[in-house]
């Protein structure tokens, strides 16, 4: 495992637990960003490698300049329709990615947001994905665990819910994790990170080769749009379709699913700042 960034500094378990409806704990963290020079170039760097490894960017620009490349081409745009959210949702996933490696310790996999082919889209797939092998490498263990987070984001005013729209899309990763596992086995052998490939193919049969699973929901919401009560209301038992179906159903991993909120000041603008620095700092 890599050395843990300094920007994970700022991620502070506030201690605060609220309950649910049906009386799941749901953690409560703050994003205590600061400004300081140093560790948000530092993050810019490790956030911009998402989207297009610094060892590669220069191949695949041609003639546009690194800071053009990526604001017209990678990063989602800042001013089309959908862009800002989009901005928003890679910018959640990929928070709740380094809370899954660098505070709860598992092996994240970061392939999903460079294999975009248009910007102002979502990735397909479960959101973020983490493994954790219990012995050594090559040697499969009933301990070992995966871990699928999906991940919403709630950073301008709205009356909807966002820990409970990600319950409702963690209850779809038992019917997507096969594709998703795929994808990222997929993505290593294209880059010849074959002892990669292999440690993914140890979560491909859980029949022949069982491990735990693990189901997160996360809801990273600015201050001014945080509401305990509404995230309280929140219900693993009432699953729905769409917005519109009356009818409901429970959580498929009920008994294994982890809620966290992650909440912080000004954290669109952040987004925004954050963009911005990994662009003009490439």
């Amino acid at each position: 495992m890599t050395e843990t960034p300094e920007h994970i500094k700022w991620l502070v378990d506030t201690g605060d637990r609220l309950k649910t409806a049906d009386g799941k704990e749901v953690e409560v963290w703050e994003f205590r960003h600061e400004n300081d020079e140093a560790v948000l170039s530092a993050w810019a760097r490790h956030f911009r490698n998402h989207y297009c490894l610094d060892a590669e960017i220069d191949f695949l620009r041609c003639r546009c300049s690194r800071q053009n490349y990526l604001t017209n081409i990678k990063f989602p745009c800042e001013t089309s329709k959908l862009g800002p959210g989009i901005r928003a949702g890679d910018f959640g996933e990929i928070l709740v990615s380094d809370y899954l490696q660098w505070i709860l310790g598992y092996w994240v996999p970061r392939v999903r947001w460079a294999s975009k082919v248009v910007r102002d889209e979502s990735p397909k797939g479960s959101d973020v994905i983490g493994f954790r092998f219990h012995e050594k490498a090559g040697e499969a263990s009933t301990k070992d665990v995966l871990f699928v987070f999906e991940s919403k984001t709630k950073f301008s005013a709205s009356k909807i819910n966002r820990l409970q729209d990600a319950i409702n899309d963690s209850a779809k990763d038992h019917i997507r994790i096969d594709e998703s596992l795929n994808f990222i086995k997929q993505k290593f052998f294209e880059k010849n990170e074959i002892e990669q490939a292999q440690k993914i193919e140890r979560f491909q049969s859980p029949v022949d080769m069982p491990y735990k699973e693990t189901y997160g929901a996360a809801a990273i919401i600015s201050n001014e749009c945080f509401n305990a009560g509404e995230l309280a209301s929140s219900d693993s038992r009432k699953i729905s379709n769409s917005a519109k179906s009356k009818k409901f159903f429970p959580h498929p991993n009920g008994d294994n699913l982890v809620l966290l909120v992650i909440k912080g000041a000004s954290m669109m603008a952040l987004v925004h700042e954050l963009y911005r620095r990994a662009a003009d700092e490439a």
